[in-house]
Parts: structure tokens; sequence; C-alpha cells
């Protein structure tokens, strides 16, 4: 299944595309932390609700959405199975003398409801964004340009590298090798990743040569200026608010 890059429907209009990238980074992070670190489960659904809307509001195509959370969802499905049976407390059903504990199943409940929340607001503001306008957005906020390089590269050539592989593999397959945990088969399957180190690397001084002799100066260049707007001011302030105002809450429940 192929899936379209991240910022492949950045060009659409809505409010959390006309969003600054600077401010939109800043508040969605604290958004992302605020969710994380709940310990209470109606809250942690709350916020999940509220990223949910935002994804919404984003007019990003579900289909888009979900194939990307629905993965995060099953990695993490395991917990439901997992925890009820391993964490004490409450006993909610006894089965051939297995306890399945009420504690365990609203850990495993509050972990992957705040790991959907984190992806969903994650994704929604990677997606809304040009991914060279993210990372002039990472420089406008001082953070350091090895990272921010390397975030680009990573991203640009990720895509790259496994075309490569399914190449050679396809390759392989042709000529009649099929995988099997044995001497040959995990030593043909070491080769062909070698292979792809050495192709990789080929590669990054071919790319790193054309990039500095059309004057790569180790900082994005776009078309885009950063420019904050009043309702840029408002929206990031009503979000670091909620980010602040979930904790409070949940100070109050406690």
């Amino acid at each position: 299944m192929e899936y379209p890059e991240i910022d492949a429907f950045a060009s659409i209009n809505s409010p959390i595309h006309r969003f600054d990238p600077r401010a939109k980074l800043v508040s969605f992070t604290l958004l992302i932390f605020s969710f994380v670190f709940v310990e209470n489960l109606a809250v942690a659904l709350s916020g999940f609700l509220f990223s949910f809307l935002i994804l919404l509001v984003s007019r990003l195509p579900l289909g888009f959405a979900l194939k990307r959370i629905r993965m995060v969802f099953f990695f993490l499905f395991p917990l439901l199975l997992i925890m009820p049976l391993t964490v004490e407390g409450e006993e909610l059903i006894n089965i051939s003398g297995v306890s399945v504990s009420v504690d365990g199943l609203a850990y495993a409940s509050l972990i992957i409801i705040r790991a959907l929340a984190a992806v969903t607001l994650a994704l929604t503001m990677l997606a809304t964004t040009r991914f060279d306008v993210t990372m002039k957005a990472l420089y406008a906020l001082k953070v350091p340009g090895t990272l921010v390089q390397m975030l680009m590269f990573t991203y640009r050539y990720i895509f790259v590298i496994i075309e490569e592989f399914s190449r050679m593999w396809e390759s392989m397959e042709c000529k009649g090798f099929r995988l099997r945990a044995n001497y040959h088969g995990l030593s043909i399957f070491g080769n062909i990743l070698g292979m792809l180190i050495i192709k990789s690397y080929d590669r990054t001084s071919r790319v790193y040569q054309a990039m500095v002799s059309k004057g790569y100066s180790g900082r994005p260049r776009t078309l885009v200026h950063l420019r904050m707007s009043t309702k840029d001011y408002v929206l990031s302030t009503c979000m670091v608010l909620i980010a602040i105002s979930v904790h409070a809450y949940q100070l109050v429940l406690i």
C-alpha cells in the first residue's frame, strides 16, 4: 500500500493551514506534551476528542489521516490484552484462575488514548504545512541547524532508500531467492543490506556535491515569508491556555 507524503495536502485552505508555522509548531508541541502527561482517563479522552476536532477543522482527508493513526493503534492494541493480566488491582473477571484487573484495563486505555491524541496532533501539525516551510520555521525558532538538516535529509531520502531496497528485493525474487531462516538466507539478506548501505553512501556524496554546486549553504531557502498576524496570536494563545487548563482541571479532580 502506498502512502502519500506527509505534506501532500498542505495546499488545502483551512484555519490550521493558514496558521503561522512557527506558532503552530510551538502551540501544537505544547498541546502534545500536555495530553501525553495526563493521568486521568476522562481528561485524556477529552484531549483526544479535541485533537480529532482540530483534525476535522484542518479539512485533511480522513482516509489519509486514519491510515496513519490506525497504525499506531494496531501497534498499541496488545496493551489491552497484556496489561489487564499483569497490572494488579480490582478484579474485573476471573477466567480459569486468570484474573483480569480493572486498573490494568484503565491504564492500558489511558496509554492508548494519550498516544492517539499525540499522533493526531502531530499529524495535523505536519500535514498542514509544506515540509520545507516547516524546516524554515524550525530555523526561525532557533533549533540547531544540524538537527534541522538531519530531519530534512532523513525525511526526503528515506523514501528513496525504501524504493531502492524494493527494487533490489524484487530483482532477487525474480532470480528465485526466497528468504528462509537459515544461514544461506540470512547471509543473502545481509549482503543486500550491505549493498544498500554502500549505494546510499555513494548517493549521499553525489547529492552533496550537486547541492554545493548549486549554492547550498546549510540553510533552507524558500519564497515563503513568515509573518505573524493577530489571528495567529489569538489562536496560539487559546491553544496554550487549553494545554495549561487540562492539567489545572486534572488537579481539581484530584
